[in-house]
């Protein structure tokens, strides 16, 4: 009997650039201490980082800077933005995005505000939809993205049952579990403290603390693959994608199963797939349906 198990042996992994979200009150240094990572791709949301100092640290940096009057308050221009880094050959080792919170809500409230106009009834969370499709995206693309990402938001106290039992961050709730690592940053005296509060890293204890600045999260998370370099995700061939389609056209697959193999090749459609994921996918829709008739 044939076997219907699909695990394969484990293959040594290449350390991957962190994926991190920290928040905090205003004036913690969550800003200052993000431009301190290395050639930093700045997307300002907010328009609050286009003050001298700050220009000046990102230009020491090699960063650039992208703010709204580049289309940093369009949630859609960010996402491309994030494919051109994934794709296209570039200087950049750190994207930071300050704040997610602002576009987050800014596409919650343009939805709300679309809603209204038409006049339909705005259900409890029907105007999140779009904001939260459009992170689902976003998160999706950084996750692929060979550079560090600090993913800066806003705080907010949280609640349980009426009762406000600590802060959280302002953003997509589900965001903190799609990093490896999301940090609270608090004033302690003059000093500045990271607290864990969710980590997927060894070295990053849930709940421990430790001094914020770029040189003590270097130490802990690896200098040598923080400021390593860059590689480039190259995606399908227009030959691929056309021989993808015609094999959907000959065969019948179980329902689901395209989406399975999106959701492995952590694609959205076929154009987002990775050139290497497109010729094993090909090869083995040709191996399993096409050559063994299955």
């Amino acid at each position: 009997m044939k076997s219907k198990l699909k695990a394969v042996a484990p293959k040594a992994a290449k350390p991957s650039k962190p994926k991190i979200l920290i928040f905090g009150k205003p004036g913690v240094g969550k800003t200052w201490s993000a431009l301190d990572f290395p050639n930093v791709y700045y997307i300002d949301t907010e328009g609050g980082a286009d003050m001298g100092h700050y220009t000046t640290k990102l230009e020491q940096s090699g960063g650039v800077y992208l703010g709204i009057e580049q289309g940093s308050l369009d949630f859609t221009t960010v996402l491309g933005q994030v494919m051109a880094l994934a794709t296209e050959k570039h200087p950049y080792k750190t994207v930071v995005i300050d704040s997610i919170t602002k576009i987050f809500n800014n596409e919650i409230t343009k939805e709300a505000e679309k809603l209204d106009g038409q006049g339909k009834k705005n259900e409890f969370g029907i105007d999140k939809k779009p904001a939260v499709a459009l992170m689902k995206r976003l998160v999706s693309w950084l996750q692929r993205l060979d550079m560090n990402v600090v993913m800066i938001a806003h705080e907010k106290p949280l609640w349980f049952k009426g009762e406000q039992i600590g802060e959280t961050f302002d953003c997509w709730d589900k965001l903190e579990y799609e990093l490896h690592l999301a940090l609270q940053i608090v004033k302690q005296g003059g000093s500045r403290v990271a607290r864990v509060r969710k980590s997927r890293l060894l070295g990053f204890e849930d709940a421990s603390t430790f001094a914020w600045s770029y040189q003590d999260f270097a130490e802990r998370y690896g200098r040598d693959i923080i400021e390593g370099t860059v590689s480039q995700l190259v995606l399908a061939t227009e030959k691929q994608v056309e021989d993808l389609r015609k094999l959907m056209d000959t065969i019948q697959l179980p329902e689901g199963q395209m989406a399975k193999w999106l959701t492995a090749a952590n694609a959205e459609t076929i154009n987002d797939i990775d050139t290497e994921k497109a010729d094993a996918l090909i090869k083995h829709i040709r191996t399993k349906y096409i050559n063994q008739g299955e």
